[in-house]
């Protein structure tokens, strides 16, 4: 589906960004264009790669203008830019919407105007019964998504979303700074022993986009099955795995954080399809005449649980030394 074809990713220059060029530089990709605000990260990139593929575009996702210039040719768009921190969200919330929800409007909007084939949304955990300002505004976006998804034409781009919970290693993470703090000798410090989080590695991430890219229609949201683990047992395993014995120091949970995270929600999952390793979310495409509700109602009522960090697979210290083995960052930590 890739071949000779141009693929933009927003906020191209993160993680994911990085990832998804790993995966796709040597394939027969056209052009991949990285658009982001950063120039410091687009010229740490271009001197890195030093590949002609790799087109970079700087702008910024609140402004129509500058996406709209970027999307002239492109096929497909990997809409990764967003605001991730759960604390600064918190305490700048229009910023949150300003890049979260505004600058998503403006991605969709622009990729109908230019003709784009396929959009993929990411989204996150968070946004499943959102308590702080970063879920909100994720849970804000998949709700454009859909509401987009029911205006496209019908030659337009078709539009869905992933949600993911934490990325394992990720900027930002609490991986790096877990290690960070073992190689300093300083304690380990945790929020909350008991607080769970899913697991997942970046090539998940991609795996994820890439099924939805080629199994999604009109509105769909795509979710991972991950396993997941405490943030102590996490602590634990990366000490052991490092070698280390540096206490952990309980600080208490941040603020907007949640005890555990939700990937789909009970109502969700009355109509989410099992797909084997993913679920599929489709959308809510009933319309506005509600007179017919107050006589049929709904009849699809969900016997099941949300699917949560609480209930999914969880895995002891081994199976997490055994996972976070897999990842090239623990790998070259482990190395240096």
């Amino acid at each position: 589906m890739f071949d000779d074809k141009i693929l933009m990713i927003t906020g191209g220059t993160g993680s994911f960004g990085n990832t998804v060029l790993k995966r796709f530089l040597d394939t027969n990709v056209k052009e991949i264009r990285v658009f982001s605000r950063d120039e410091k990260k687009q010229e740490d990139m271009r001197i890195a790669l030093a590949n002609d593929k790799v087109k970079f575009f700087i702008g910024d996702v609140r402004d129509y203008d500058s996406l709209a210039n970027a999307m002239v040719g492109v096929d497909y768009i990997f809409h990764a830019a967003a605001l991730k921190q759960v604390p600064s969200c918190e305490f700048y919330p229009m910023e949150a919407v300003k890049t979260n929800v505004i600058g998503t409007e403006n991605v969709l909007k622009a990729a109908v105007a230019a003709g784009v084939k396929r959009v993929v949304v990411l989204s996150t955990d968070k946004a499943v019964y959102p308590i702080n300002a970063m879920g909100i505004s994720k849970a804000m976006a998949e709700k454009l998504m859909v509401a987009k998804s029911r205006l496209v034409p019908k030659n337009g781009p078709v539009i869905c979303a992933t949600r993911y919970g934490n990325v394992m290693a990720s900027r930002g993470s609490v991986i790096p700074l877990f290690i960070d703090q073992l190689k300093g000798g300083e304690p380990i410090t945790v929020t909350d022993p008991n607080m769970t989080r899913f697991l997942m590695s970046l090539e998940d991430s991609v795996d994820l986009v890439l099924h939805a890219f080629e199994n999604a229609q009109q509105g769909d949201i795509f979710v991972q099955k991950a396993p997941a683990s405490t943030v102590a047992d996490l602590a634990q395993a990366l000490k052991e795995l490092f070698g280390r014995a540096n206490a952990v120091k309980v600080i208490g949970t941040r603020h907007g954080e949640k005890l555990y995270e939700s990937l789909i929600s009970r109502e969700e999952m009355a109509k989410a399809e099992d797909m084997g390793r993913y679920y599929r979310i489709p959308a809510d495409n009933r319309d506005l005449n509600y007179k017919k509700y107050f006589v049929e109602g709904e009849t699809h009522i969900s016997e099941l649980d949300d699917y949560t960090s609480h209930n999914t697979e969880r895995l002891d210290v081994r199976g997490i030394k055994e996972l976070l083995l897999k990842l090239d960052y623990v790998k070259e930590q482990l190395d240096a």
